[in-house]
């Protein structure tokens, strides 16, 4: 058996050819979706016990810590992948450490209790450090040197501060996280004031939709579990039947619109870069959401919770309108010429909370809607109909969707 050999952890050319995902990013990914998956499945259980606004809340703190811990190493991975025996043996550390955070997410719902949550945190960015010190102990460049003791530096001081998470009363820790959240998002925005980090633009777009597909699918499987339960032990088939075509055309219609168009042009510098990425955290939690909300409009139609049919509804159409919102907000506006084409999207996350009075046909009527929007999409595109006086500038490499 051989191994890769010891190599210097340097900044790889931010203009590398055939930059794609490696083996071990893709496994990465697989194992923080255990920890969404655990975050969606405790959502669905405070929603469907009438605890909705504390479960929100809680899967608010839980996904985004899985998000940010997963946002860290992607770019770093993107800046400072070299792929040696220490390189790998880090990552998986970190792997185990965000599946002992996905063991803690039930304790933390139930009783607020963020210790094996926190213990699964401090593994995965004690890893993390040690990765920007071993960078900067490689590092020529003073700049770069700074860069990732910066970065070393915040990440420790941040975990410090997340112990509040634990310490703190109850009520204080909405405030601990309010507080530590800004931090840790500052941390970049100070660590490259002087000299950015070489991310691949080609490389992080790539990384965002490979995490965007394993979430979607994610939402797929809650959601099929969900409606075969609703099936098998309530012989309920005309009820989730609706429920089931409608999570499936909003599943197909993301993906459609995720991918209208080629993200990584518009990622240019640092600045587009943070505000691409920072907003990923809606675009992930929401798509994640959905399969949760599918799984609530399940129960709710096989007389498994006390939500009235609005109630159980607002939990699919709610997250599906802020996904395609943001989807527009980041990326796809730039690339649409004319109103038409602009006002596809917000027109459609219009329409879908709209559905949420469609009562048990909601879901259908908003995956309808989403389908809808996908459609006249690629008409406007193939026909020209949406282009004007009033287009947007973008790229000139737009597709037919």
């Amino acid at each position: 058996m051989t191994f890769p050999p010891l190599l210097p952890l340097t900044a790889r050319p931010r203009d590398e050819a055939h930059r794609v995902s490696t083996p071990l990013e893709l496994i990465f990914d697989l194992c923080f979706v255990v920890a969404v998956a655990q975050a969606g499945v405790e959502l669905v259980h405070a929603v469907v016990e009438g605890h909705a606004r504390s479960g929100i809340g809680n899967y608010v703190m839980i996904f985004w810590g899985i998000w940010w811990a997963w946002m860290n190493f992607t770019w770093f991975a993107s800046a400072y992948d070299n792929d040696d025996v220490v390189y790998r043996l880090v990552t998986l550390v970190q792997i185990a450490g965000v599946l002992v955070f996905a063991a803690g997410v039930p304790s933390a719902f139930e009783s607020h209790d963020f210790l094996v949550v926190y213990i699964g945190y401090v593994i995965m960015r004690l890893a993390l450090a040690s990765q920007w010190l071993r960078a900067a102990r490689h590092a020529v460049d003073p700049a770069e040197r700074r860069l990732c003791r910066r970065y070393a530096t915040g990440v420790l001081a941040c975990q410090v501060g997340w112990t509040g998470l634990v310490l703190a009363p109850v009520g204080a820790r909405p405030w601990v996280f309010l507080v530590m959240a800004l931090a840790e998002m500052a941390v970049p925005v100070y660590a490259e004031k002087d000299l950015p980090s070489q991310w691949h633009p080609h490389h992080i777009a790539e990384r965002y939709g490979l995490f965007t597909i394993i979430v979607l699918g994610e939402t797929i499987a809650a959601a099929t579990v969900a409606v075969k339960s609703g099936v098998r032990e309530h012989d309920a088939l005309g009820e989730v039947l609706p429920i089931a075509a409608g999570g499936l055309l909003l599943v197909f219609a993301a993906w459609w619109i995720y991918f209208l168009v080629p993200a990584h042009d518009r990622l240019t510098s640092s600045r587009q870069g943070f505000l691409w990425g920072y907003g990923h955290f809606l675009i992930f939690a929401s798509a994640a959401a959905i399969g949760a909300g599918i799984e609530v409009t399940v129960e709710q139609a096989v007389g498994g919770t006390h939500l009235s049919a609005f109630a159980a509804a607002s939990a699919v159409t709610i997250p599906s309108a802020l996904f395609l919102l943001c989807v527009w907000l980041l990326h796809a506006r730039y690339f649409k010429k004319g109103f038409a084409e602009q006002a596809v999207l917000p027109a459609a996350a219009c329409a879908i909370l709209l559905c949420t009075f469609a009562g048990r046909w909601a879901v259908l009527a908003a995956g309808l809607v989403a389908a809808s929007a996908v459609a006249l999409g690629v008409w406007l595109t193939a026909s020209g109909a949406g282009s004007g006086s009033g287009s947007t500038a973008g790229s000139d490499s737009r597709t037919p969707s």
